[in-house]
């Protein structure tokens, strides 16, 4: 029965992909979603050549130490931006593949996550302590949300079976 079922939704998978099937909306969602993936890739371009520019730049000059943290959180907070932007496109790109209708609510807290994991890098070391905390449970809560979402999304590696 199940692989009955598994076979009708590939057989849908299959036939959603069809440029002929798809629906005045869904053809306006693929052509937004390529107009984001174009923006989008432009702005993961400049920001990878400043990336480049700054760390040349740094290495020219002999200030590259990552053990300052002033330059740690340069470069790291700028290498973040990049991932965060990456995988943000990435969830454009499912759209476009039709693999997802929407982006989902998953990847949306995933980069959330980014967001937040990028402030703790850059935060400036005498950040009040009532600023940290409020991050700090920000990042547990969206977390929290993230595990659950998987728990739900992905029974089989829940219950510890391999895939």
């Amino acid at each position: 029965m199940n692989e009955k079922r598994n076979k009708a939704r590939r057989a849908l998978d299959a036939l959603r992909l069809e440029p002929h099937v798809l629906g005045f909306y869904e053809r306006f969602e693929q052509a937004v979603a390529h107009i984001l993936s174009i923006v989008i890739s432009v702005i993961i371009a400049i920001s990878l050549w400043q990336l480049i520019h700054a760390v040349v730049a740094l290495l020219l000059l002999k200030a590259l130490n990552p053990l300052d943290h002033a330059v740690f959180q340069t470069v790291f907070g700028m290498i973040m931006t990049l991932l965060i932007a990456m995988e943000f496109k990435h969830s454009i790109i499912r759209v476009m593949l039709r693999r997802d209708h929407i982006v989902q609510v998953k990847t949306v807290v995933l980069i959330a996550l980014l967001a937040i994991a990028r402030k703790f890098i850059i935060l400036d070391p005498n950040t009040d302590p009532y600023r940290i905390g409020a991050l700090a449970v920000a990042l547990l809560a969206l977390g929290g949300v993230y595990w659950l979402m998987r728990q739900r999304d992905d029974p089989v590696e829940a219950e510890g079976f391999p895939e």
